[in-house]
């Protein structure tokens, strides 16, 4: 029981934290790749006390299950800076949604280790229409650009969140709504993939929660880069379409773990090294008057 209290505790602890660098606003690049490196060495570290109190064979186990968690996140990532420019959602309310998304992340997934996967497919017909609904935004991102100004009011989407939640529902909050949502369907994916690799509650409690810390600032490393590369929304689109081609398929098609961060780095790079060059065309191409 301690170590479940120990691990908590940390978590509570590190979310406490960015929730007060939440405040000073959206962090520059440069802290969001560092935070990024600092929470992901944390989370490999743990594997050091995994391995003092249940041996080599545990920790193996984790950072496995750690290693398949980090990467399923990146889907996370890309989804979230979807919702957050769909709303609208003020830069400096985003590490805020972010904090209480990934605290009520947290605490689902505990809920859903507990009770096993069974809970998880009583939410499965959901994933078709969340899959829908990524395939158009991944459409209409590669049509008219990230950077399409969107009055979020007009939204299909938050006009059904009215419905369904009719009183005091801002952007804000629409956006908390979707990212909870969105976590939910993503579970499906992840915590059955970890459950493969080890049946230990605590381990798979452990690769979950230290997976989901880095992505604050895993979040803003990837709209630093959004905002210097001009055909990043059109990875962006690539990688949405992707994710919404497993959640569309997921009855027929299991992609396997490498394959997923395959498809997410290499469209990454690609459309990185492809705004690169056209930025120094630009920057070679003479002047006419």
């Amino acid at each position: 029981m301690l170590p479940w209290i120990a691990v908590i505790v940390f978590i509570a602890g590190a979310l406490a934290l960015d929730l007060h660098i939440a405040r000073r606003g959206s962090p520059s690049l440069r802290s969001a790749v560092v935070w990024s490196v600092v929470w992901a060495a944390i989370g490999v570290a743990f594997a050091g006390v995994v391995f003092a109190l249940d041996g080599g064979q545990a920790a193996s186990e984790y950072v496995a299950g750690f290693a398949v968690e980090k990467s399923l996140s990146l889907d996370n990532l890309f989804v979230f800076a979807v919702l957050f420019g769909y709303f609208a959602v003020p830069a400096a309310e985003r590490r805020r949604v972010l904090v209480y998304g990934i605290a009520g992340a947290i605490a689902l997934r505990a809920v859903f280790i507990a009770v096993g996967v069974t809970a998880l497919e009583a939410f499965h017909p959901t994933t078709y229409v969340l899959g829908a609904l990524l395939a158009l935004t991944a459409w209409k991102i590669a049509r008219g650009g990230a950077g399409e100004h969107i009055d979020p009011e007009r939204t299909v989407a938050m006009r059904t969140l009215r419905r369904l939640v009719p009183r005091g529902l801002t952007p804000v909050r629409a956006a908390m709504v979707m990212v909870a949502a969105f976590d939910v369907m993503f579970a499906i994916d992840s915590i059955p993939a970890v459950l493969a690799i080890t049946r230990d509650p605590f381990l798979v409690f452990a690769a979950n929660a230290f997976s989901l810390l880095g992505m604050v600032s895993l979040f803003f490393v990837l709209e630093g880069l959004l905002e210097r590369f001009r055909y990043l929304h059109l990875g962006l689109a690539t990688i949405l379409g992707y994710v919404a081609a497993k959640m569309l398929l997921a009855d027929v098609w299991h992609p396997p773990i490498g394959v997923s961060l395959a498809v997410v780095v290499g469209v990454l790079v690609a459309a990185a090294l492809a705004s690169v060059v056209a930025e120094r065309r630009a920057v070679d191409r003479p002047q006419h008057p």
